[in-house]
């Protein structure tokens, strides 16, 4: 359907309201700026907002309403939606037909709006098209005095009016939270779909004081969606933890629990940790996409002299690869996209994780359980048993399990494992400090790669940044100058798909391969500032270097490198 849609240009000129070199010159305004053509011709002075926006609802079939139109404003009803809801997504209310909302808006392309409207209101919406121009006004004038008024929180408020009707507020225990018609679960629900369509990676409820915070980490970065009301953290809180085959009455221990939801035709993971806090348990949801983990080594983010090194590292038959990095840099990621590499019929791959977070066929996944004795060094010390050729320890945490994985490496296996340390260097003297002999250290270890994730422009309205537009103090953290900077450099453009201006994550890397200097200088327990200076000097390129690549290539911007690299040692 969509392929057989008109061009806003076509219907503009077929309308009379522009000529085809007048489209022709809306067109090439539109492609220089990085705005829309509509906005163009307006810019321009080609077409008036109110023609661009009939043209609009022309081209995607939506009823157009023209405020200026007498008795036009009488069909709004202010009162069918909450007047903060207005303001914020400058929509107005035209009454409810059919079990629907019509609702008047000004942009048919922001498909996002109108998913988080529908999960605001709980109801279906049936979008009119107006000139926002139009809408500000009236909101600004008629509309504008009850906008101010205190409200309650948006992301509830149709459910908590439902919850209000059926159960007393002394009474929040009582409400349902096991049946699908319950307001809660419906809730819940909503708050898992819309989530995962944000392409949020972790979803923190919080109990605070007066409230129950509702937050989503997009790329890297927690943002607040909501507030739910106090009242409802008992039962909010319960249904997640049932979903989650938790222990509901316990609320003193911490407690983890998965949740496996169908969405849009995909069976997804959520990886669930409730932990007791001062005003209610704290309770997050990291959502595990099943396509996370295959995107491919190339669309992680690295160079071609990086992925070489890399490439030639995974494929070689013994020894040890380090992943370094703080929590959420992508380690898991980058290790499984190898082993997705690596998973042959003629391989014998054997992992041990805790927890298990993604599930891939042909490869011996083991899942740690201490309570019943099935902790990191018993998997190992099963595994090497079982003759793998492949083994993917999740993380080196103690003496004892990074023992076993050296002399794993030592006797003929490739070991795959993380580490959390700042960089690549301080990986060495993080396993010796764990009282790690040296000498295996040092004879064992083929590589250390430490990695961060930038947030990645959004191509389709990313602009080149002007002189005074850059700042010399994030140019100057990752040693990139002024005059280099100019006509290269670009700025994050917030826009309706990506808020912020970003849209996904790649990562920065830090690659360093053990060579001879390196070797001694670990075997003679060197501090990791002599172990960075050897690597540096053997080619390692740190990752704030790697994130100037991407800046220059116009990837991401100095700004958000500066933010995940400026504290890395040797700069």
């Amino acid at each position: 359907m969509a392929r057989n849609r008109k061009k806003l240009g076509q219907i503009l000129v077929g309308s009379g309201v522009m000529n085809a070199e007048q489209a022709d010159r809306a067109l090439k305004h539109a492609k220089s700026t990085g705005k829309r053509i509509g906005e163009a011709a307006i810019e321009l002075s080609l077409a008036s907002e109110k023609q661009v926006a009939k043209a609009l609802a022309d081209q995607y079939g939506m009823p157009f309403v023209d405020l200026d139109e007498p008795g036009a404003k009488d069909q709004i009803q202010q009162d069918a939606i909450d007047p903060n809801t207005v303001k914020k997504f400058l929509v107005l209310p035209l009454g409810k037909s059919g079990g629907k909302m019509r609702l008047l808006i000004h942009d048919p392309m922001d498909l996002e709006l109108l998913d988080n409207l529908r999960f605001r209101l709980n109801m279906d919406i049936e979008p009119h098209l107006g000139a926002k121009g139009q809408i500000r006004a009236f909101i600004e004038g008629d509309g504008g005095a009850k906008a101010n008024e205190p409200q309650e929180s948006l992301v509830t408020d149709s459910i908590d009016r439902t919850i209000d009707r059926s159960v007393d507020r002394s009474m929040d225990r009582s409400i349902d939270v096991s049946s699908e018609d319950s307001p809660v679960v419906k809730l819940c629900n909503r708050i898992l779909e819309e989530a995962l369509r944000m392409r949020t990676s972790d979803i923190h409820i919080e109990p605070m004081g007066d409230r129950v915070r509702l937050r989503y980490r997009i790329d890297g970065v927690c943002i607040e969606r909501d507030n739910l009301p106090k009242r409802m953290q008992n039962s909010v809180l319960s249904r997640i933890k049932l979903m989650a085959g938790m222990n509901i009455a316990e609320k003193r221990i911490p407690q983890d629990g998965r949740i496996k939801l169908p969405i849009d035709g995909v069976q997804i993971d959520f990886r669930v940790s409730a932990c007791p806090a001062y005003h209610g348990e704290s309770v997050v949801l990291r959502i595990l996409r099943p396509d996370a983990v295959r995107i491919g080594l190339v669309n992680l983010g690295f160079e071609q002299d990086n992925l070489d090194v890399f490439n030639r590292i995974i494929k070689r038959p013994n020894g040890i690869f380090l992943v370094t990095g703080p929590t959420g840099s992508g380690k898991t990621t980058t290790l499984y996209s190898a082993l997705d590499v690596l998973n042959r019929p003629d391989r014998k791959i054997i992992t041990a994780e805790d927890p298990v977070e993604y599930n891939f066929e042909g490869i011996n996944q083991c899942q740690v359980r201490e309570s019943i004795g099935l902790t990191f060094p018993a998997i190992l010390r099963s595994m090497l048993r079982q003759a793998p050729n492949i083994i993917l320890v999740g993380e080196i945490r103690d003496k004892e399990v990074g023992e076993i994985a050296i002399q794993a490496a030592l006797t003929g296996h490739l070991v795959f494992s993380t580490l959390h340390t700042n960089d690549a260097p301080s990986a060495i003297t993080r396993l010796i400090d764990m009282d790690i002999k040296p000498f295996l250290v040092a004879s064992s270890i083929q590589a250390v790669m430490a990695q961060r994730l930038i947030r990645v422009l959004h191509h389709e309205t990313k602009q080149l940044a002007d002189e005074d537009e850059l700042d010399p103090k994030y140019l100057s953290l990752i040693n990139l100058k002024m005059e280099d900077a100019i006509g290269k450099v670009y700025k994050a453009v917030p826009n309706d798909a990506a808020p912020n201006g970003y849209k996904g994550r790649q990562g920065i890397f830090e690659m360093m391969q053990m060579n001879a200097e390196i070797r001694d200088l670990a075997f003679n327990r060197a501090p990791a500032s002599e172990l960075r200076r050897a690597a540096l000097a053997s080619g390692m390129r740190p990752l704030f270097e790697d994130g100037r690549i991407k800046v220059l290539s116009g990837t991401t911007t100095p700004e958000e490198i500066a933010r995940v690299s400026q504290s890395e040692g040797g700069h």
